[in-house]
């Protein structure tokens, strides 16, 4: 009669924590195989079926990378955790990132293992591959996409998604990064708790600690009733941490505190609250730059970003563009049970060509208030809300005069839109920002990089 526990094949050249695994696995109803090298795994992987490895990084001769490798070749299926010391984490990182499971920092904690190989594990049978549920599941939006960049970017989300560890996503305003985070989210083992969002951007820092942490009663003026933050939420989902670079030095300090331990206390209270949750953060702004200047903490920087993820402008993956606009038009009308609409061929090569200043946010809202106002169930460039037509979409037919016309008229053309957006809004930042689908900050930004006088637009000149 077969064993019907999982199986666990622990790897490590120190006999000692051979022993000390073990005897935390199997007192858990786990089944334990033990070898002290890669060599001698890789024979115990090839003569008997395991559900999941744990491996030392460092070890002599073969190290856990290169075994990792080798097992790839003939187990692509198989869970690897690994074990490291602080110094070698970057090289845990890239094992992550090429598609293992997780890794724990040495010295590890035996409770912290054994949550991440139960969740791991959750959803297989003993002697069973791991689960489809557990892999990626890439039929969203970001499948449409066809550019290299964007393939890529696909791959690291389906290694990253079936772990724990904390990423950090980067890109402009309205690139996609809460839709890569919600991908991530909806991928992993987690998918059926929580997703919670913070938008660090937008909260006074005041309200931001009593939102994150929440508070308890008589803490402070107003504080009525107890109230848990939003990070007690996300207990056993993942917490995204929407524009991150925006938050106070103090507020830096507690995140921290509470990615390092995994503990919170409310405002007022004296108790702390142990939360299992996943961390993700993003962010548009250049973070290295604002390390330098001692806007953000270099410790929790690295916290946060064990895994990067940066996701390309618009712009620089022109070939998804088309794909995006069938996806958006196709989503808006099942959704708003309005019949198919066509998106034409001239309408495609004008929404290829252009700039998209706010990038996959502005398109989708571009092509819904276009499905709205177009004709005959036919989306036409003059439908789409976007002034200036001529001088933004010149002629597809040849490249080389492409590739001329953009690189002297891609900024000049994202200023353009700007100030007529201002125009429109009649200098309202705020309006402006949401007509072109951007972040107020974007905008802001971009004020300042073009020079635009706000006054002159405001005065009618």
């Amino acid at each position: 009669m077969s064993d019907p526990r999982h199986t666990v094949l622990i790897v490590d050249d120190d006999l000692n924590v051979l022993e000390v695994i073990d005897a935390r696995l199997s007192s858990n109803g786990f089944h334990v195989l033990k070898a002290s090298g890669a060599e001698k795994a890789i024979k115990i992987l090839k003569n008997e079926h395991i559900d999941l490895m744990i491996s030392d990084m460092k070890m002599p001769g073969m190290g856990g990378l290169d075994l990792f490798s080798e097992v790839r070749g003939f187990r692509p299926d198989l869970p690897v955790i690994f074990l490291t010391a602080y110094g070698s984490i970057p090289d845990a990182v890239s094992a992550v990132k090429a598609g293992a499971v997780d890794y724990v920092a040495k010295p590890f904690d035996g409770h912290e293992l054994l949550r991440k190989l139960r969740e791991i594990l959750k959803n297989t049978e003993p002697g069973q591959k791991l689960s489809e549920d557990n892999k990626a599941s890439s039929k969203n939006m970001l499948d449409t996409e066809q550019s290299p960049a964007m393939q890529e970017l696909m791959k690291l989300i389906e290694r990253v998604s079936v772990s724990s560890v904390s990423v950090l996503i980067l890109g402009e305003s309205g690139s996609g990064k809460e839709h890569a985070a919600r991908l991530i989210h909806q991928s992993s083992p987690r998918r059926d708790r929580p997703f919670i969002v913070v938008d660090c951007g937008s909260t006074p820092p005041g309200i931001l600690e009593s939102e994150l942490f929440g508070h308890v009663k008589g803490a402070f003026t107003h504080a009525i009733r107890n109230k848990n933050g939003l990070i007690s939420e996300a207990d056993g989902g993942t917490l995204f941490l929407d524009e991150i670079g925006n938050i106070s030095p103090d507020m830096q300090i507690r995140l921290l505190r509470f990615i390092e331990d995994r503990k919170i206390r409310r405002i007022g209270d004296i108790n702390e609250i142990s939360v299992d949750c996943r961390v993700i953060a993003a962010t548009n702004s250049d973070l290295i730059e604002d390390m330098r200047a001692g806007r953000f903490r270099e410790d929790l920087y690295y916290r946060l970003r064990v895994v990067t993820l940066k996701i390309p402008h618009l712009r620089e993956r022109k070939q998804d563009v088309k794909y995006l606009a069938r996806y958006f038009v196709k989503s808006f009308c099942n959704n708003n049970d309005i019949p198919m609409v066509e998106l034409p061929s001239e309408t495609i090569k004008w929404l290829s060509n252009y700039p998209w200043p706010g990038n996959v946010r502005e398109l989708k809202n571009a092509l819904e208030a276009g499905i709205v106002l177009c004709d005959n169930g036919v989306l036409r460039p003059e439908d789409l809300q976007l002034t200036g037509l001529p001088d933004i979409a010149p002629d597809l037919s040849n490249d080389n005069i492409l590739e001329k016309q953009e690189a002297f008229s891609l900024e000049e053309s994202e200023r353009s839109t700007i100030v007529r957006a201002l125009k429109e809004t009649k200098g309202v930042q705020k309006d402006a920002a949401d007509l072109l689908g951007i972040s107020r900050r974007a905008i802001h930004y971009k004020i300042k990089k073009y020079a635009i006088d706000i006054s002159e637009i405001r005065a009618g000149r």
